[in-house]
Parts: C-alpha cells; structure tokens; sequence
C-alpha cells in the first residue's frame, strides 16, 4: 500500500509511486534483454549505430582513460570507446543483470575483458568512490532514471576534476510536422515491432511513451549545469530524434 505522502513519478504515460519504479524498469529491460541488440536495429534502422560513433567522435578517447558507462547494458558504448583508446579501461554499471549477461556473451566482451569489467548498480546510488573516474557516459538510459537530478549528482561525484560526462539521449524535434511524423512511427509502429520479435509489447510502448516525457535539449542541458557540470554544450542527431549532451567536471 503506497503512503499518502510518497512521492510519484512517471512510468510512461502512466504516474506511478517513485518508489516502485525501478522496479518496473528492471522488468521492461529483464523482459527485452536477450533481444535488446536486435530490436535496436529494427527500430533505429541501424541509425543507432550511428549516433553511439558520433557520441565517440566527439568524446575522442585516449589512451589510459577510465570510463564509467552507466546503464550501459549489453556494452555497444563500451565496445566502442575501448577500440578507440587501446590503453583505457572501462566499467559498464547497469541495474538489471540480465542485461550485463547478454553483453557478456558477445564476442567484444572476451577480445576486452582484461580491460573491462561490468557491474550491477543503481545511477542514482552509485557503487564507486569520489573521483574515480575520467569519463561518465550514459546512453538511452537516463530517461529510466526515477530521480534524473540524483543521477547527474552521482556522475559528477564520480568523476575526476577534468573529467567529463556525455549523454546520448532520444529527445525533441525542433519542428513540429516532424516531430508528428515521428510520433506516428513510434506510437503505431515499435510496439508492435516489439510484440513481433520479443512478444512483449507494453515494454516497448513504455519505452516510446517515456520519451515523450523526457525534456527538451535546453531544459535537460539545465540540469547537467545544475549538477555542477560546466561547459555545458549539446548537439543534435537526425534533426533531433537524439541529443548528444556534454559537460565537464572543472
């Protein structure tokens, strides 16, 4: 039974208890694991792709960095940063394992495993000390975060001064016959997808309607520098649909 004074948040459309969320998250992602690789495909048209090396464009990694990527599920970002800097390490943090389970069992994971490790914890309560970090990536995972301010608190902590946190978002299209075409395809077409390939549509109608809840660039970018981060920039990807947003621990 939900106190009267606990604290709601949204699941979706839907307005839930803060305190049940994580919950509900850890089933959609529990539920879609095994075929979260493929249905990224489907979904973005391989787009995604795209994007996760334009994040790494622009956080160019070198060698002897050490990155914290925070839900970071099956290890795509990961993957990418530890080719680009052969030297580095790194740690993907997610809170449902069965997702660091997949991640584990692609064929980066065993070329990469002396210089990766993967952890399971929380964004808003990380398991890692003060200034242990270099950089902080989070990708299509903050938008699952029940308090996202809490979460960007935790990456600052964790970050070295000097370090540096990208974020690689879904987010608004700054124009509106756009942004309607695209709610189209989400709403009428990735549910089903997702009922096609796993058989789990509500998942996936969770996922398209919590970007829908999600800010716009300027208002997200807000709250990185609310969190202490300076030099607070973003960029947008395909007119919009994502957002990549930076910011430095200084």
């Amino acid at each position: 039974m939900t106190g009267e004074n606990d604290a709601t948040t949204h699941f979706g459309f839907r307005d839930v208890p803060e305190s049940e969320k994580a919950g509900m998250v850890h089933e959609v992602f529990t539920s879609v694991a095994s075929k979260y690789d493929v249905m990224n495909d489907l979904m973005s048209m391989g787009i995604h792709r795209i994007w996760k090396d334009a994040m790494m464009d622009w956080l160019a990694p070198r060698p002897g960095q050490r990155l914290l990527d925070v839900a970071g599920g099956t290890g795509d970002v990961a993957f990418r940063f530890l080719e680009r800097a052969p030297a580095a390490t790194a740690v993907v943090c997610d809170m449902t394992e069965s997702m660091l389970v997949e991640g584990r069992h692609r064929a980066e994971a065993g070329a990469m495993a002396d210089r990766l490790d993967w952890v399971v914890g929380d964004a808003m309560a990380l398991p890692f000390a003060d200034n242990s970090f270099d950089t902080y990536t989070i990708s299509f995972g903050i938008r699952n975060v029940v308090r996202i301010t809490e979460a960007l608190r935790e990456a600052f902590r964790v970050l070295r001064p000097g370090g540096r946190l990208m974020v690689l978002e879904f987010s608004q299209i700054p124009n509106e016959l756009m942004q309607w075409a695209y709610d189209r395809y989400s709403f009428n077409v990735i549910p089903a997808m997702g009922q096609a390939v796993t058989g789990d549509r509500d998942s996936y109608q969770y996922l398209v309607e919590s970007i829908r809840q999600f800010p716009d660039q300027e208002s997200f970018a807000s709250m990185i520098r609310d969190a202490g981060f300076d030099q607070v920039k973003y960029r947008n990807l395909t007119m919009g649909i994502a957002a990549l947003h930076s910011g430095w621990k200084i």
